[in-house]
């Protein structure tokens, strides 16, 4: 039994490292908009726990807030944008897909042709959502 309990110590050290981890990580999420010819863009995002009012980003400006990722990794925060006569939700963190490959900071970049956002892990901004037709 003695034998089992020294095993298995390792173990919870381990794990107990790797919540720790997640837990203490913070985050920095930005949008920036970047619409051009003076278009404003209307931000509203949110968490189950956290709702981050709406907010008016000029063009050429972001809005950005800082958030702790939780243990059980289901952290999310969605957000509504409207400009001119466009609507769009999306996921401005999603723990399962931004783990990797945002790891302290996720960025987006909106422009007219779609929506770009930072991999952290390359350096590169990458096409990640085409807008739909206007409504």
């Amino acid at each position: 039994m003695r034998a089992s309990a020294v095993m298995l110590l390792p173990v919870m050290v381990m794990v107990f490292g790797l919540c720790n981890q997640v837990v203490s990580q913070k985050v920095h999420a930005s949008i920036e908009n970047r619409l051009d010819n003076g278009k404003n863009l209307t931000v509203h995002c949110q968490s189950k726990d956290d709702d981050l009012g709406q907010q008016n980003v000029a063009d050429g400006s972001e809005f950005g807030w800082d958030f702790a990722v939780n243990v059980v990794g289901t952290t999310l925060f969605y957000c509504d944008m409207e400009w001119d006569q466009y609507q769009y939700h999306f996921d401005a963190y999603a723990f399962n897909r931004d783990y990797v490959r945002c790891e302290n900071q996720c960025l987006w970049l909106v422009s007219a042709e779609g929506m770009y956002g930072l991999n952290g892990r390359t350096g590169f901004w990458e096409y990640m959502y085409h807008w739909p037709k206007p409504n």
